[in-house]
């Protein structure tokens, strides 16, 4: 299983800063082709989760924002990504299952929204995610609303 590191933005050391962006440069702007403002005002905001290789570099990274930071009450899970060498290897997967935990240790019982490129629909519904019927363009690229409903206390 691969050790991933959770990390608020003040906490961040300016290498990790640099790969994170890179990494999501990389995947998001180059890879997809899809110029994008992915520097949004968000990220200061966030916990950073994200895993190394051997060598320290950066292979897998998502951004967990607080409830209400993009309006309602739930919180959520963004800028997925792997290192486009690492994929294959269930890397995802883990990274979700993980960013989902911290979601429930951070801020339980809280419902997840993450903003999911359609492609991906049975890929979060594997991991619990519940399409909200919200289909829209983002970029160019087909997205929809995806849920995690998180258990809720006993009254």
């Amino acid at each position: 299983m691969t050790e991933f590191i959770r990390k608020s933005w003040q906490a961040l050391t300016t290498d990790e800063v640099y790969q994170l962006l890179r990494l999501r440069s990389a995947v998001f702007v180059v890879e997809q082709n899809c110029a994008y403002q992915d520097m949004d005002g968000l990220d200061q905001l966030a916990e950073h989760l994200f895993c190394t290789d051997d060598q320290q570099h950066l292979t897998g990274y998502a951004r967990l924002l607080p409830p209400g930071s993009e309006g309602g009450s739930h919180c959520s899970i963004g800028r997925v990504v792997v290192d486009p060498s690492k994929r294959q290897q269930q890397l995802g997967r883990q990274l979700m299952q993980t960013a989902l935990a911290h979601c429930d240790q951070l801020w339980p019982h809280v419902p997840v929204l993450i903003s999911a490129q359609t492609y991906l629909t049975r890929f979060y519904q594997a991991l619990g995610f519940v399409n909200t019927g919200d289909y829209y363009l983002e970029d160019m690229i087909p997205h929809q609303k995806m849920i995690h409903q998180k258990n809720q206390p006993a009254e």
